[in-house]
């Protein structure tokens, strides 16, 4: 029974909107009216059932498009009539002048009261015209369930959107006129600068004219990128945004200092971020915040960073945070920070260059006259009177050398960590640079070595481990840019050679962690020789006390017999060439035995021959001019006095010189070349050792005749009965150039041998590629070459070539001829 009585009231009702034609005259009026009263606020009185199911009638009777067409025409009517004159009775004059002449003819304030008595007319008819179209839908809405759909035709609300679109905004004011689209631009544009200026504007009221166009398209498509928010206002928005950086960019930079600069540009940003959000639409934000950056950041830094008050003066003057503003503002446009890390490229090369250029200039300042230094030991200290010794005026170059070096590097770290936030970029400018200023200046790796070997002999001593490690560490960090690092090896075996015989490291356990820090930065190739060293020590203590049990064992009780320390040497792994003198050439040493007297000739014989039965086929080489020798020297009473003895510590040669004496009788002398034929001493070491025995004042054991400071051929040699000192301990240095770093003759033997060595490497590396490849083109065989040889040193292509013609004529290589580009074939 419920279905059935359902069932009829249905049928009922269709019959009731089916039952009669609809006459679309009379329809549309009632409709129109009703219409008209809705657009004029009085649709209280207005049954919606009712017109909507007159609506529904013509629909229904096939006349939709009419409907259609009839609503469309209505709308239109409405909008161009009624709504844009109420629109355009609130364009003033002031509004309709050009940009340019308003700004300049009238006050801001005018121009803002205006503008904002504009936007709120727009505003009300476009929330009006919404309202009214919500309810013309709901009446329309079978007509756009039915009709719309069925001819694709856009539903009344779009189609009255697009109505206003063109009736309001695009419809000029009058002939010649600009629309109102484009006055409400100017106006929007022309507040937003007033807000840019600091005055107060109505930001509600702009972004309910913003909502209005971007609820409209600028085609009846309605296609998202259409809308007429980024059709016709933003595009003007970014362009005149733009031009406004653009000029204020350039007026700052002439202006303000960087600093300021950097703080106005981060505000800009950040105001144009909140103007979008509160005035604008946020899909600006991206677009309007990369605008400014390009004015303010991108094109700018170069100008902002080159700046009497930029970067370099930043650096100088220890602006952290104003470099922290530069980088936050270069990171924003590109993370690669090309005009910074350039910029500090740049300074660092600047002030790295300055270091080299003071340093050159000390190396090329003539050396201190001679000094009376310990044997062979080329370290500056004070004597044991306690009198400082002359300033080694190169070896202070040189560890100043290395501190400024160190000082730059730990400045621009900390400015890099300050302000930079530790970036990698910067970071890696940092030492990009640092590593072309040390490689740049051609004593790195000397200086460097003796930054090492001073702080091993005194720059260590009563500091802390941490101090230590510190100290070890920043070694480390300046060796890390070298890239020639055997030439750093080749000075490190000689600085150490020379600890290790002398005794004058500090600390072994020091020295050991230096070399093993080494290790892990330069690799197990790089310590080998160096650990050698240290075990060669090790050996020789341990063979020195089997000796003296040996001797022991032997029965001799002799109180007058020397004891003999003695250190044997790996010859291939010490560098004895760090003892010769001055002016000595290698080989000197071989080229003459040096005689000794019977009593020490004994000692060394017996060591030889106990050598020999614990090390068969070896052969021992006497280094002389290495050694040193602790005597007593006695001298007679004086008038009133007694005899006076004393410990005498000097070289060995000294030794050998002074035993000449002991038989001698005491109104008699020593020709200088009598002293040479009795020890057949080098000619060069002779007159080093005599001048320290007879010219240095608090070592003058022998007296020289004639008197002068230079001991020349002639000069004759006696004992001196009335030396006398304070110290029952008399140290005799040896007379030495008094300067550690290398002459130019010194270094060109060093740089040779380095050359004979190098050739040597990349020989073996050539030879290890082509074992492995057998067959190889030129380009790849150099690019293999260098990059394996990279860790040691930069190999010079030129001697690259050099060596693999050496190859070839050796016959461990063969060009292939048939090949297109220059090749090689290993020959097994």
């Amino acid at each position: 029974m419920p279905i059935i009585a359902a069932g009829t009231m249905a049928n009922a009702k269709n019959q009731g909107l089916n039952g009669a034609d609809v006459d679309f005259e009379t329809t549309w009026g009632i409709l129109e009216k009703a219409f008209q009263e809705i657009h004029t606020k009085n649709a209280s009185a207005l049954s919606f059932e009712e017109l909507y199911r007159n609506a529904y009638k013509i629909v229904l009777k096939k006349k939709g498009e009419e409907l259609y067409n009839h609503v469309a025409q209505f709308e239109e009517s409405w909008l161009g009539n009624t709504v844009r004159v109420e629109i355009v009775r609130h364009l003033t004059a002031l509004l309709m002048l050009g940009e340019g002449t308003g700004r300049t003819m009238n006050t801001q304030t005018e121009r803002r009261e205006a503008g904002e008595r504009f936007l709120k007319s727009l505003k009300g008819a476009w929330e009006d015209h919404q309202v009214c179209m919500g309810m013309l839908t709901d009446v329309l809405m079978y007509m756009d369930r039915v009709y719309c759909t069925d001819h694709r035709q856009p539903s009344i609300f779009a189609k009255s959107m697009g109505l206003f679109r063109d009736q309001i905004l695009r419809t000029p004011v009058r002939q010649g006129s600009p629309t109102l689209l484009q006055i409400l631009t100017r106006i929007i544009l022309d507040q937003i600068q007033m807000d840019r200026d600091g005055e107060a504007i109505d930001q509600f009221l702009i972004k309910a004219n913003v909502y209005m166009l971007e609820g409209l398209y600028d085609s009846d498509q309605e296609v998202e990128d259409d809308k007429l928010y980024l059709r016709t206002f933003e595009l003007e928005f970014l362009h005149s945004s733009a031009e406004f950086y653009r000029e204020e960019g350039e007026r700052l930079l002439k202006e303000s200092d960087a600093g300021t600069y950097c703080r106005h540009a981060k505000r800009r940003i950040d105001e144009e971020n909140d103007r979008c959000r509160s005035t604008l639409s946020e899909s600006t934000t991206p677009k309007i915040q990369r605008v400014v950056e390009d004015e303010l950041i991108r094109h700018k830094m170069k100008g902002l960073i080159e700046m009497e008050t930029g970067v370099a003066f930043m650096v100088e003057n220890d602006k952290f945070h104003e470099l922290s503003l530069v980088f936050d503002l270069e990171a924003r446009v590109d993370p690669k920070k090309p005009e910074l890390t350039k910029a500090m490229h740049k300074l660092i090369t600047e002030l790295g260059t300055n270091i080299n250029n003071t340093a050159i200039t000390a190396s090329q300042t003539p050396a201190q006259p001679a000094t009376t230094e310990e044997a062979g030991d080329d370290a500056q200290g004070k004597s044991k009177g306690g009198s400082a010794k002359a300033i080694n005026q190169q070896t202070v170059a040189a560890l100043k050398w290395v501190e400024d070096i160190l000082s730059l590097k730990d400045r621009f770290d900390h400015v890099c960590k300050a302000s930079f936030a530790s970036d990698q970029a910067v970071s890696t400018a940092i030492n990009r640079s640092m590593a072309d200023i040390i490689n740049a200046f051609s004593r790195g790796s000397e200086y460097i070595s003796l930054f090492i070997d001073d702080n091993m002999k005194k720059g260590i001593k009563n500091k802390s481990e941490a101090e230590i490690d510190t100290t070890l560490e920043k070694a480390i960090t300046i060796l890390r840019y070298l890239s020639d690092k055997d030439i750093f090896e080749t000075y490190y075996k000689k600085h150490l050679c020379k600890r290790l015989l002398l005794k004058k490291s500090q600390s072994i356990d020091v020295e050991k962690q230096m070399i093993s820090r080494m290790k892990i930065e330069l690799g197990n190739s790089f310590t080998l020789k160096l650990e050698a060293m240290f075990k060669d020590m090790t050996l020789s203590e341990e063979l020195a006390n089997g000796y003296r049990s040996h001797v022991r064992n032997l029965g001799d009780v002799d109180p007058r017999r020397m004891d003999l320390g003695i250190n044997v040497l790996t010859a291939m792994t010490w560098p004895l060439e760090a003892f010769r003198g001055a002016g000595e050439h290698e080989g000197n040493e071989g080229k003459a035995q040096v005689i000794y007297p019977p009593s020490i000739d004994k000692v060394r014989l017996g060591f030889e021959h106990y050598y020999s039965e614990t090390h068969s086929g070896r052969r021992l080489t006497w280094q002389t001019n290495m050694g040193d020798a602790d005597i007593k020297g006695t001298f007679p009473k004086s008038k009133g006095g007694k005899t006076r003895s004393y410990d005498i510590n000097c070289s060995t040669y000294a030794m050998l010189i002074l035993l000449l004496f002991n038989d001698l009788p005491a109104d008699q002398s020593i020709s200088l070349e009598e002293i040479q034929v009795r020890t057949n001493i080098s000619m060069n070491d002779l007159t080093r050792n005599l001048q320290s025995l007879s010219v240095a004042p608090k070592t003058r054991v022998l007296l020289k005749t004639p008197m002068s400071r230079e001991v020349k051929a002639g000069d004759r040699f006696s004992f001196n009965e009335g030396f006398k000192s304070e110290y029952i301990k008399v140290k005799v240095g040896v007379v030495s150039a008094g300067n550690k770093v290398e002459g130019d003759r010194e270094r060109k033997e060093t740089e040779k041998k380095n050359n004979d060595s190098r050739s040597f490497a990349i020989e073996a590396a050539v030879v290890r590629i082509m074992k492995a490849r057998k067959d190889l083109s030129h380009a790849q065989l150099l690019t293999e070459t260098i990059s394996q040889l990279s860790a040691q040193f930069k190999p010079d292509v030129n001697m690259i070539k050099k060596r693999i013609e050496s190859l070839i004529e050796r016959e461990y290589l063969e060009r292939i001829e048939e090949a297109p580009v220059a090749s090689y074939r290993y020959l097994a």
